[in-house]
């Protein structure tokens, strides 16, 4: 039995464990289990390790630990020591781990249909989720503007991105990597200066849950295209698979 899992502080939300024993029953794919791993401090995974020996084949990780499970890794992919974040390991013949971000991939698929040639784009969000799309905006040429709620030397803020409508008017991809809008909390979304999106515009949203966030609908009213998380989330778990199969 290979042994497959899910690694981070909260877990009872995953996307990962419906989508994993789905895809293993839908494509017959024998020997394969998936299961939740719930860390309360990252100092708690090497004993898991030891707890599956033998059986553990491959793990995804989620906040917080995208960055602090890196110090018990043996090798860091180029994409991932960039991004300073892994969210996938892999179990090497060797016995050693390797870190990977498939986020990086989830989000480079996800966009490869909409044509961004000569696009600016703006981030919203400084978090963690940002660093694999700002890795990507980068491989794809698409220079990109920070913002966050308080402004810094490589960021504006919300509040000067609503004084400077015609910031948002250059930049024709928008991509929210906060939580905002996220379910239960469907109304929520960035102070921006919606009025200034017009159909030229690009929405993108790594929520996924309510399927048209109020970010997005703000697109819709504005006849921009909008897409939500769910492809990113697919396409990252499938990058995943890949990479622990090949």
């Amino acid at each position: 039995m290979k042994l497959f899992g899910l690694i981070g502080k909260t877990l009872h939300y995953s996307f990962s464990k419906n989508y994993f024993t789905e895809k293993y029953q839908k494509e017959n794919i024998p020997n394969c289990e998936y299961e939740l791993f719930e860390l309360e401090q990252i100092n708690e995974f090497p004993k898991l390790l030891a707890q599956h020996t033998g059986t553990l084949s491959g793990l995804n990780v989620t906040i917080p630990y995208k960055l602090e499970v890196m110090q018990y890794l043996d090798e860091i992919d180029s994409h991932a020591a960039a991004i300073q974040a892994v969210n996938t390991i892999k179990f090497m013949p060797d016995g050693k781990l390797k870190g990977y971000n498939t986020d990086y991939y989830g989000f480079k698929s996800s966009i490869e249909d909409w044509d961004l040639k000569g696009k600016k784009a703006l981030v919203l969000g400084t978090g963690g989720a940002s660093k694999a799309i700002k890795k990507a905006l980068e491989d794809l040429n698409i220079p990109y503007l920070m913002v966050s709620r308080t402004a810094s030397t490589d960021c504006i803020s919300y509040d000067q991105l609503s004084e400077t409508p015609e910031t948002l008017k250059e930049h024709h991809l928008i991509i929210n990597t906060t939580p905002l809008g996220t379910y239960p909390d469907i109304s929520d979304k960035a102070n921006l200066p919606y009025q200034s999106l017009t159909p030229e515009h690009r929405l993108f949203d790594l929520v996924y849950n309510p399927e048209t966030t109020a970010f997005m609908q703000e697109g819709l009213n504005a006849g921009a295209l909008v897409k939500n998380g769910y492809k990113m989330l697919v396409g990252q778990a499938e990058k995943a698979w890949e990479i622990w199969n090949q």
